[in-house]
């Protein structure tokens, strides 16, 4: 299986620094408190690693995206604190990177506006994502849950951002983003690098209950989600309980097991090691052992990472400085290109 930095490489010798003026990478993550196991391995690890790889990098605490789902303020509040100590625990770095929170800089939401009178609405009714989360909201969905795809794209062309990293359930909205700076290109003359993808190289990972599905915050089963800052115990108990079948032995077919092929791929993705060098080291082992062995490498993993967050948790001031200090660099990178938005559109 190929590393994340092996990807990155790849992409430098390809499309990366090819033919433009600044190579930036742009990603973001909402503020659901302290980042799943999913979370880690399908964003925030290849955070760490394409920090070192390229030289302006920017990460967003999304919290204007949070309200487009019911959050009380006091608890949106604490989760942007705890999501930015789990970034900073598993290696992000300010030093090395541009890491803020999208509502300090008010320039999303402009653009977001200019962009969104160049996007037709039948585009947005299209996406998945609009369809399934307007089912949890009673089949009403609010214009913010309709019009965030547009915002995501103001986030990631207000820096002129060349790359982002998505998974397989974010390519429509990158898609869109795409088709939104080529639109604006066409009005208003070549501005926008057309955004490309870096696509992570971890299988999604599945809910430890439901297979079928992706792990998730908001999954109503307890054990079905591994959080990062979990205790052992917890996170042991979680593996045992782990759906998997009737058969012993331990494979990858994802189609046909997809609960035993879960757990080789979580053990793939904490370890390092490949698909199929994990499946050699399982030779012999029944599942109920290979949930064990799992679990360890999971904890092995983030003990670390989990005494860090604790440590980091207890100054906040700390944190929110972390996330003020970058909202000015990216301020700074913004403000002259959103100037010259605001002069093509005619604002000035």
């Amino acid at each position: 299986m190929a590393t994340p930095s092996g990807l990155i490489r790849a992409l430098h010798r390809g499309t990366l620094g090819q033919n433009m003026v600044v190579d930036r990478i742009f990603s973001g993550i909402q503020p659901t408190g302290t980042p799943h196991l999913g979370n880690y391995l399908g964003a925030i690890q290849n955070w760490v690693n394409l920090q070192e790889e390229c030289s302006s990098v920017l990460y967003s605490i999304m919290d204007m995206h949070s309200l487009t789902m019911p959050k009380e303020p006091a608890v949106l509040r604490q989760n942007i604190l705890d999501t930015t100590a789990a970034i900073l625990a598993c290696g992000v770095d300010p030093k090395k990177c541009f890491l803020f929170r999208q509502s300090l800089v008010p320039e999303h939401a402009e653009l977001a506006w200019i962009l969104g009178c160049l996007t037709n609405v039948p585009r947005l009714l299209r996406l998945p994502q609009w369809k399934m989360k307007r089912a949890s909201q009673n089949n009403e969905g609010t214009v913010g849950l309709l019009t965030y795809p547009v915002l995501q794209a103001a986030d990631i062309l207000l820096y002129k951002s060349t790359h982002v990293p998505v998974g397989e359930d974010q390519v429509l909205h990158l898609e869109l983003a795409q088709d939104i700076a080529q639109h604006f290109n066409k009005k208003y003359g070549e501005f926008f690098p057309v955004p490309k993808a870096i696509l992570s190289t971890t299988k999604k990972i599945k809910s430890l209950r439901d297979p079928a599905v992706k792990m998730s915050k908001s999954d109503p089963q307890k054990l079905a989600t591994v959080n990062i800052a979990d205790s052992p115990d917890d996170i042991v108990l979680k593996f045992r309980k782990a759906v998997t079948d009737f058969t012993s032995e331990v494979t990858y077919d994802p189609a046909t097991r997809p609960g035993v092929s879960n757990l080789v791929s979580i053990h793939a993705a904490v370890t390092g090691l490949s698909i199929e060098e994990v499946l050699h080291q399982s030779v012999g082992l029944d599942t109920a052992h290979y949930k064990m062995v799992v679990a360890e490498s999971v904890i092995q993993k983030f003990a670390p990472i989990r005494n860090e967050i604790k440590k980091l948790q207890e100054d906040k001031s700390h944190l929110m400085k972390v996330l003020e200090d970058g909202a000015l660099k990216a301020k700074e990178l913004a403000a002259p290109i959103y100037q010259e938005i605001r002069r093509l559109v005619g604002f000035q």
